[in-house]
């Protein structure tokens, strides 16, 4: 039987209170367990002695036992020098993933492309403004309105053909039937 000491919740809902208890490994987080070595308290202050109470006996008793502490149980353990707990070092924890790394480089490779092209518009020489009459932009505007217009008779007759299909299927069944 494998044994691990770990947290049991109790407590309300956002008021956690945990056990620290001994217990089979296969049983639920919550369920039956073998022993009731300690609490640990999160509300509490970090400095307060009701935070984290600890039978020091039992645990180095079921250490020697085989049982097996979770990582926060651990470092309770730890803390009051039943066991030695190795710190762990993730160099590559803040270290972005492969496709943070792609965006990034895609990302500055646009804005250097940008930069590129702004410099390239500064260096060239700025065209002459040319003198335009106010009626040449009533034409410009008044020629995506006839763009728009034929766009519009072109959708018409395909709704129109589109309507006329099923109606024509209809006479053919009917003349089938009949």
């Amino acid at each position: 039987m494998a044994l691990s000491m770990r947290l049991s919740r109790g407590g309300s809902k956002k008021r956690p209170y945990y056990k620290i208890v001994v217990a089979d490994a296969r049983a639920p987080r919550d369920g039956k367990f073998i022993e009731r070595i300690g609490s640990y308290n999160p509300q509490a202050p970090k400095d307060s002695a009701e935070r984290v109470i600890l039978d020091t006996e039992r645990a180095k008793y079921w250490l020697a036992a085989g049982a097996q502490p979770s990582d926060r149980v651990a470092r309770f353990l730890d803390v009051a020098g039943v066991k030695e707990r190795k710190a762990r070092n993730n160099p590559n924890k803040g270290e972005p993933g492969q496709k943070a790394k792609d965006r990034a480089e895609d990302k500055a490779n646009k804005l250097a492309e940008a930069e590129e092209a702004a410099a390239a518009a500064a260096a060239a020489p700025a065209p002459e403004p040319e003198v335009v009459a106010e009626e040449a932009p009533a034409v410009q505007e008044a020629a995506p309105a006839a763009e728009e217009a034929p766009a519009a008779e072109e959708a018409a007759p395909a709704e129109a053909a589109a309507e006329e299909a099923p109606a024509a299927e209809e006479a053919t069944e009917e003349k089938a039937e009949g």
